[in-house]
């Protein structure tokens, strides 16, 4: 993955909207615009452009279906960025800093 990629993924995945749009077709993928924009405080535009930006960065893919356009959660650009970025360090490690966060946060889920 070239630098310009990972740049575009870490802008789309930098604003919490188009992290809820990405969670929300993780959850049910193949929505229209009309479903996803269902019970979202953003305009059809604002999600039109959420979304363009996601397919840009290749977090989603769009499929036609007669008139309509169906999206689907695309996770390559996110396991390209963890085995670059995450997965090189050791995972004992990360693990034993998690359970010590939850510890100081006083979460005793997960």
């Amino acid at each position: 993955m070239e630098m310009q990629e990972i740049d575009k993924v870490f802008k789309a995945l930098a604003d919490p909207s188009r992290r809820q749009l990405l969670d929300r077709l993780h959850a049910k993928n193949g929505q229209a615009l009309g479903e996803l924009c269902a019970g979202l405080d953003m305009s059809r535009q604002a999600v039109t452009q959420h979304l363009g930006l996601l397919e840009d960065a290749n977090l989603i893919a769009i499929e036609r279906q007669g008139r309509e356009k169906l999206h689907f959660f695309n996770p390559v650009p996110i396991h390209d960025i963890y085995e670059r970025w995450i997965r090189k360090f050791e995972q004992q490690r990360l693990e034993a800093l998690h359970d010590f966060k939850r510890k100081l946060e006083g979460d005793s889920h997960e």
